[in-house]
């Protein structure tokens, strides 16, 4: 009876210690992968960073432009009156 426990003891332990290295090694890996996720991160974060910086530059580009649009828009002349001038003028004129 005595040698059927120290036999159960010794497989339970060897178990074990099968069961402790695996963890380990399950650790490591999930180290490496976490330490790898969180570069990955930064460097999603950086360019983010470089996106949203570009983006505010943009806009500002944008306003400037729609407003040189808007004085331009502002000094072009009507070309409607010339337009019925022209009709009239046709029509006077050329039968």
């Amino acid at each position: 009876m005595k040698k059927i426990f120290k036999i159960l003891l010794a497989i339970g332990g060897v178990i074990a210690g099968i069961f402790a290295l695996s963890s380990s090694k399950n650790k490591k890996q999930f180290n490496k992968r976490t330490n790898a996720n969180e570069k990955k991160l930064d460097f999603i974060t950086k360019e983010t960073a470089k996106v949203k910086a570009d983006k505010i530059v943009t806009k500002s580009k944008i306003k400037t432009t729609t407003t040189k649009v808007k004085n331009i828009k502002a000094k072009v002349k009507s070309t409607k009156n010339a337009k019925s001038t022209i009709s009239n003028f046709e029509k006077k004129y050329r039968k």
